[in-house]
């Protein structure tokens, strides 16, 4: 379990750090401009690919957003639970969330008033919104740090055996849940018109910030399943649970702490996002023009930011979405598979027809052709894996990769980039596209049906209003929203 558990961290983790080497050329390539995977798709493919990335990732980040918020609240009762005189006299439907009606609703109180107040601060503008997060940022690494010098002194080598006592299959598993743990480095990409020196900024912060979290997450892992029998974590707050065990209640305390100022950051984090993307499809005019406008003297995108609090709010009042959990990471993983096939095909330089099987076919369609094929090997092989097919069929699925990759490489030109450029390109992008959507072929099977059945849905509404009212024109358009606070010299 220890080992099995850390593996899952560090494959998730690796395969981000190749996903943020992506996102970090891009970031660099268009410094100034908002939308992130939303935009670079855009760019590269055409606007309906665009859509289908938005709604995927943005379903992602609403029932996050509520799921984390929901988890805050419960976290600031406990917190306020050590007082005497409100031990046990909280109702739960305050903050820990009512009993579910019908499996699905449950009541919370706290969780909208916490995403109202954050929104809120978010609304003002960055200056307010940075120094929370900076303080709230601070605060959370200290006590992590802290924790993990505190538990390698009770740390007991005998807990990490068996390795990993339920298959090697789990650990990939694992490797998808927590990989939306490493979601929000691609959050830097999407304040690029906020940031001071972008090009040098934007790479430096998202390949950083993921390091420093994969260290972190490691760190923890390697703590907390070393303190406890690996059968005894499986409470709601195991690493609480493990420094109670051993007599140290005064980290639980500080572990309150640290994951109320954890989950307050991501969620600021989130919401910041969310608005952002939904500014850059209001601009396109693939959402009504209103997501599109910017307040006049903060700067922000006022109207967006509302919406994405108010979404958040009910999802997170009324709703039971730690249910939901199984079906996040569908938009993740589609929306890295998309970006790192963008760092592909913005690279391209020569585009006249070659001749393929004796038939005229033009570079880029050839190139393309290759990464569904990419796409489609990496999922076939997650599937083979996942319900234990012969090892032969796999071995096929990753050899066709192989060649695409081969084909990728020696049948196109490349052109260099100003700024960060990925290294190996197209070998390290192909190789993302193939872990992520083998990673995707792990998911439990609803979360292959909310990709279908959303991606319908999007079609139908682009179909319906987006085609119609699409502003092609206004992507290359660069428009400063929200200037970031300059130093005194």
């Amino acid at each position: 379990m220890a080992g099995g558990v850390t593996v899952s961290f560090i494959i998730a983790g690796g395969s981000c750090v190749l996903n943020a080497l992506c996102y970090a050329e891009l970031a660099s390539r268009f410094p100034a401009v908002v939308g992130g995977a939303y935009l670079y798709a855009y760019t590269a493919f055409n606007e309906i690919i665009a859509f289908l990335v938005f709604s995927q990732l943005m379903l992602d980040y609403h029932i996050g957003a509520a799921s984390i918020a929901r988890s805050l609240a419960s976290y600031v009762i406990t917190a306020l639970e050590l007082i005497p005189f409100l031990n046990n006299n909280i109702p739960s439907w305050v903050g820990h969330g009512s009993e579910e009606i019908y499996g699905a609703f449950s009541f919370n109180l706290l969780a909208p008033i916490l995403l109202v107040l954050l929104t809120i601060v978010l609304c003002r503008g960055v200056g307010e919104s940075s120094i929370l997060n900076s303080v709230m940022t601070v605060t959370k690494v200290v006590i992590v740090i802290f924790i993990i010098i505190v538990g390698v002194f009770e740390v007991d080598v005998s807990n990490w055996s068996p390795f990993a006592p339920n298959g090697f299959e789990s650990v990939l598993t694992g490797a998808t849940v927590v990989f939306f743990a490493y979601v929000g480095f691609d959050a830097v990409a999407n304040s690029a018109e906020e940031s001071k020196s972008p090009q040098r900024d934007l790479p430096l912060g998202i390949i950083g910030s993921l390091l420093i979290c994969i260290a972190l997450y490691v760190g923890v892992c390697l703590v907390l399943t070393g303190m406890l029998p690996y059968k005894s974590l499986g409470g709601d707050a195991p690493l609480a649970d493990a420094f109670t065990s051993k007599g140290l209640q005064y980290v639980s305390v500080l572990i309150s702490i640290g994951a109320i100022a954890g989950l307050t950051t991501t969620l600021l984090v989130g919401l910041y996002v969310q608005s952002r993307l939904y500014l850059g499809l209001g601009r396109d005019g693939l959402l009504p023009s209103l997501f599109g406008e910017v307040h006049q003297t903060r700067h922000t995108p006022v109207h967006s930011q509302i919406w994405v609090g108010i979404v958040a709010s009910v999802l997170a009042g009324c709703f039971n979405v730690h249910i939901l959990s199984h079906i996040l990471s569908v938009g993740t993983l589609t929306g890295y598979s998309v970006v790192s096939a963008c760092v592909v095909t913005l690279r391209w330089k020569d585009k006249t027809a070659c001749q393929v099987f004796g038939k005229s076919i033009s570079s880029r369609a050839e190139g393309l052709i290759c990464l569904i094929t990419v796409v489609c090997c990496g999922f076939a092989a997650g599937v083979f894996y996942r319900f234990g097919a012969s090892f032969i069929f796999l071995i096929i699925a990753v050899i066709i990769a192989i060649f695409a990759a081969a084909a990728l490489h020696f049948r196109q030109v490349y052109t260099s980039t100003p700024g960060f450029s990925c290294p190996g390109v197209p070998i390290l992008p192909t190789v993302c596209i193939f872990i992520n959507i083998f990673l995707f072929a792990q998911l439990h099977y609803e979360a292959w049906v909310r990709f279908v059945v959303l991606s319908i849905v999007t079609v139908g509404i682009y179909a319906v209003y987006g085609q119609y009212h699409a502003n092609p024109l206004s992507s290359n358009t660069l428009i400063i929203y929200q200037k970031a606070p300059t130093e005194a010299d």
